[in-house]
């Protein structure tokens, strides 16, 4: 049932998929013939996307997704078996950053953080990894951050929640078997929406001024997505960092 290698006829669910890098990544994989499960909180964008990867003749099924509900991401992988009768990888790719120095005590920013950049990959981890044990073979990749790699002032719980995925990814790995791959993402600055989720104004200008100077499009972090489900079922790529060339 499981593909040695390559994506296509792969099963792929993608949280956060309805911009910026799982966007990029349901296209591009659709595209070789993946067919692809997505879950953002945005049902329009999400029908969207799909309606725009089943005309170019792919497959896509969706389902809106809040990852901070455990109950939603259980669904979504649900959906997948339903539509599809298996699931080979998931893309644990939704995240926020209402990054703030911690002296402004932006205490609902923080818990929002932990419960979708935490608790939401914790939550897919959940949901895919009893299915990935009954069918003896699974790909778990989870999106985190060069921002736990370089610790800089305003990133302290967003850095925490990404190295406390690193951790977890690692351990996972670990724990995983010979039948299992587990995958950690860790992109640097990347075109996309993820400003929007900032509400410190002055961070979130000093942000968005650094990705029009020098981000990379999502598109090259969905070519690195890519890179790690194509290879044979006994290569397990295990951890891929990628920065635009002038971040240092």
């Amino acid at each position: 049932m499981q593909n040695s290698s390559g994506i296509k006829d792969k099963v792929v669910v993608i949280t956060g998929a309805s911009s910026g890098i799982g966007e990029a990544t349901a296209l591009l994989i659709a595209e070789r013939g993946a067919k692809v499960v997505l879950g953002a909180r945005s049902p329009d964008r999400l029908e969207a996307l799909a309606a725009r990867i089943t005309a170019s003749g792919g497959e896509a099924a969706y389902a809106p997704t809040d990852v901070k509900r455990r109950e939603d991401v259980y669904n979504l992988v649900g959906l997948a078996i339903e539509r599809y009768g298996k699931l080979d990888v998931l893309v644990n790719n939704a995240g926020v950053a209402p990054i703030s120095l911690l002296d402004e005590l932006r205490l609902d920013d923080w818990e929002e953080m932990i419960d979708v950049n935490l608790k939401g990959v914790l939550y897919g981890i959940a949901a895919a990894l009893p299915v990935f044990r009954r069918q003896s073979f699974g790909h778990l990749v989870n999106v985190i951050s060069t921002a736990g790699l370089q610790i800089i002032p305003t990133m302290a719980v967003y850095a925490g929640t990404k190295n406390a995925v690193r951790t977890i990814t690692e351990t996972l790995r670990q724990e995983a078997g010979d039948k299992l791959r587990v995958t950690s993402i860790s992109p640097g600055f990347v075109h996309t929406n993820l400003a929007n989720s900032m509400t410190d104004p002055h961070v979130k200008a000093q942000i968005v001024d650094r990705m029009e100077k020098m981000a990379i499009p999502p598109a090259a972090i969905a070519r690195a997505i890519a890179f790690a489900i194509e290879q044979p079922a006994e290569v397990d790529v295990n951890e891929i960092v990628i920065r635009p060339t002038a971040q240092t």
